[in-house]
């Protein structure tokens, strides 16, 4: 027997029934919640004097959330969503993969914008969207 796909009915607009698989439902809702995840933390950034240089920076070796000065430090920072009351599972989510790809990213970056040379470090945000919105900030995450 081959693989199946699930499928998930949706309901359009105009109220027909349309299925989708439901690996592209489960990313469409990943996504969302990833993306609102990544604006809470740019104004939480804001908030405390960071400058945002980039969101969602992209490359072959991977993606960098955002990317912010504070002073004259650049940092990386790596956000991590989840639909619990506490970080936990999200600080937890950052595997040995994830800090190898962010790295190889951050490398990217620092190339392309000429900036080898610069002061830098790794940070973690949680966000936890449960009852009440909680933001959690590990600094020089890679440390850890």
């Amino acid at each position: 027997m081959g693989n199946k796909t699930h499928f998930v009915n949706r309901t359009t607009r105009h109220s027909a029934i349309r299925k989708q698989p439901v690996s592209k439902v489960k990313s469409s809702i990943a996504l969302k919640i990833g993306r609102e995840g990544e604006t809470l933390a740019v104004n939480f950034l804001r908030q405390r004097g960071y400058d945002i240089l980039a969101c969602n920076w992209r490359c072959p070796r991977g993606e960098l959330d955002i990317v912010a000065r504070l002073g004259s430090k650049l940092v990386f920072l790596e956000v991590r969503t989840r639909r619990q009351s506490d970080t936990e599972a999200a600080f937890a989510s950052v595997t040995a993969r994830k800090r190898e790809r962010l790295l190889a990213a951050i490398h990217e970056w620092l190339e392309t914008n000429r900036q080898q040379e610069a002061d830098w470090q790794v940070d973690v945000i949680g966000v936890a969207l449960g009852d009440r919105t909680r933001i959690d900030h590990v600094e020089d995450a890679l440390d850890w």
